[in-house]
């Protein structure tokens, strides 16, 4: 399976999102956000980063990219998206998800190894968890509270639209303690944590059984692999 990974002016993380769909088995295929073709991909993912050097608002300019108008076609015709971290940014100024994402309550940039708690495991992304699962994604950001009104945080509640919550601490001062969304359909996620830097033992997060052994993250990608693999 094709799995395009677009590169956007300040992606950092498109590299390590490409190795981790090679390392799940699938073909990863560099696009940009200039033009116009997603060249027969299968699913896309957008990376984490600071798209456009974060003016503006973070992803709202990027939301605008060329790309984009395809990127939502897809998604709205089913295709599988993910968004990560930057790329969440994106897909929410986009309009793929909703609410919004803004500076950290606490002011300051983080990183850290953090927890979550898979609250949807039946999307595009998610389906090689179990509901309720905890794992750990390594995190970096310095606008990543989500943000919505009552009547949207009511609706993505009552509806399983959120796909992961921080447990242990709110590292953001996410609203609900959120981490990441899907849409209805259950093709696009998005989340502020990294999956893909824990894709392989050795480079991941620390775990009882040894250091950096975490590979949690490697989930999403053959999760997607095999839901597009289903739909063959």
């Amino acid at each position: 399976m094709r799995i395009g990974v677009i590169t956007f002016p300040g992606s950092l993380d498109d590299r390590d999102a490409q190795r981790a769909v090679r390392l799940a088995g699938g073909e990863a295929v560099a696009l940009w956000h200039g033009s116009h073709d997603l060249d027969g991909v299968d699913a896309i993912v957008l990376p984490g980063g600071f798209s456009y050097g974060d003016y503006l608002r973070c992803g709202a300019i990027a939301a605008h990219s060329p790309i984009m108008s395809e990127v939502i076609d897809a998604a709205n015709a089913g295709m599988p998206v993910l968004g990560i971290c930057n790329g969440f940014q994106i897909l929410v100024e986009a309009h793929l998800l909703p609410g919004g994402l803004i500076r950290n309550d606490h002011g300051d940039f983080i990183c850290r190894d953090q927890t979550l708690r898979v609250e949807n495991a039946s999307t595009a992304w998610t389906s090689g968890f179990s509901k309720g699962q905890e794992i750990t994604i390594p995190l970096k950001n310095g606008e990543g509270g989500f943000i919505a009104d009552a009547e949207t945080l009511a609706r993505l509640e009552g509806e399983g639209q959120v796909a992961f919550r921080y447990v242990g601490t709110n590292p953001n001062g996410s609203l609900d303690d959120i981490a990441g969304l899907t849409n209805a359909r259950g093709n696009v996620v998005g989340l502020m944590p990294h999956p893909e830097h824990a894709v392989e033992a050795g480079f991941g997060p620390d775990t009882p059984d040894a250091m950096r052994s975490g590979v949690d993250g490697l989930t999403f990608f053959t999760s997607v692999l095999q839901a597009q693999l289903a739909r063959a």
